[in-house]
């Protein structure tokens, strides 16, 4: 089903409400658990308490309520934006795991038990997209959709929770996504609404998102939270790219990039793939044009490096296009997938461009989310899950370009 009018938008009415997820514990219980890949056999659990003398440790096993490990973190920080001061936020980092193993925690030694799973050490890897959440009743019924099948991480390319200066709204979504969050990693990168506006310093106008969505930017040579890059399963390559920083030639994200893709041997890492908010292709009328400066700036590098697949958000639509460089169908390309369909609270972004374009696959504006299954070195699953839908709505099979002839690039 693709709409394409403004004149359908009495299809897809508007949510009755937007939720604000209370928290019902006490001070010392952990609210907002979430957890990320913090490094090779590592995984970072970050929550927040009110009662700010909780100590960061979390205390951890491979069966329920027996903690046979224990890790702390070495901050215990807030922070202050006009008259809102958070809570207490706790970044933990345990390890060394064992890889595709569930672990049970305990975060402060206070509340309840949570449990996640490990991802795997080799493929098959399966990974979940989706970006731009908000919190609404399609936030929730794109959360349901993720829940109702497994996954190994998911990447999430910027709007987290739409907060928009409102630091409670940050809350409010930690909360919402605690019950999914706390038990896979998710990988996020910034969008647009993850800023506070009122500010002019980049460190201060991401405070919110870099003290609670702490992210392995040290791990992989970045001296910034809003990218990074990581390696999973033994043989894939995440780059989390910033389009709300500098990305021009010369800029500190634009060096970071070329180190980082020099360094990949692709022989042991066939599959790189990318993360971006601002989509650099878009034939929706939303939007356009956003991302064309990092594209410019970019977009070769990309290239050259043979990367397979760059995931956007910030258009709330779905789209895939063909294998592209510079505005033409290119074998060796990247496929580019826009996927800002996680529920944002103003609806989804209806119109497209008429006729489709040839380089646009498959168009569809509802919300929902989409999955990568990466099988093994050459082969990779793309299916796209609305969420008014029990069956994947577009799908297709990948082969990574590292296994394609060197003379098709």
């Amino acid at each position: 089903m693709e709409f394409h009018a403004s004149t359908d938008f009495e299809e897809y009415p508007l949510p009755p409400r937007v939720f604000f997820t209370p928290h019902h514990g006490s001070a010392s219980d952990p609210q907002q658990v979430h957890i990320s890949i913090g490094g090779i056999d590592r995984i970072r659990v970050t929550w927040i308490t009110d009662d700010k003398t909780v100590p960061s440790t979390v205390e951890y096993g491979t069966e329920p309520g027996t903690y046979l490990s224990k890790a702390s973190g070495d901050n215990n920080s807030s922070y202050k934006f006009l008259p809102y001061t958070s809570g207490s936020i706790h970044h933990v980092s345990t390890g060394p795991l064992e890889p595709n193993t569930t672990y049970y925690y305990r975060c402060g030694g206070h509340g309840p038990e949570f449990s996640f799973k490990t991802p795997p050490s080799t493929l098959p890897l399966e990974i979940a997209i989706v970006g731009g959440f908000g919190q609404s009743d399609w936030t929730k019924s794109t959360l349901q959709g993720l829940g109702s099948k497994d996954y190994d991480l998911l990447l999430l390319p910027g709007d987290l929770s739409y907060a928009n200066n409102r630091q409670p709204l940050w809350d409010s979504f930690g909360g919402l996504v605690e019950p999914v969050a706390s038990r896979r990693p998710w990988m996020v990168t910034q969008g647009n609404h993850d800023m506070e506006s009122y500010l002019v310093d980049e460190a201060e106008s991401f405070m919110a998102y870099n003290a609670r969505w702490l992210m392995p930017y040290k791990q992989s040579g970045s001296t910034s939270n809003l990218y990074y890059s990581f390696d999973v399963a033994g043989g894939v390559h995440i780059i989390m790219l910033g389009s709300c920083t500098e990305f021009e030639l010369g800029s500190d994200q634009y060096k970071w990039l070329v180190a980082d893709l020099d360094a990949i041997d692709r022989k042991a890492t066939p599959w790189v793939i990318v993360s971006v908010h601002m989509p650099w292709y878009n034939t929706n009328y939303e939007h356009q044009g956003d991302g064309e400066g990092m594209r410019l700036a970019m977009e070769e590098l990309l290239y050259r490096a043979r990367v397979d697949v760059v995931f956007a958000g910030h258009v709330h639509a779905y789209e895939r296009f063909t294998r592209i460089y510079d505005n033409e169908a290119y074998p060796s390309g990247p496929i580019y997938i826009t996927i800002g369909t996680g529920g944002f609270q103003g609806g989804i972004e209806l119109s497209f461009k008429e006729p489709k374009p040839a380089l646009s696959m498959h168009r569809d504006a509802r919300f929902g989310h989409g999955r990568l299954r990466i099988l093994d070195a050459k082969r990779a699953h793309w299916s796209w899950h609305p969420n008014d839908s029990d069956v994947a709505e577009d799908e297709v099979w990948l082969t990574c370009l590292a296994a394609a002839p060197e003379d098709e690039s």
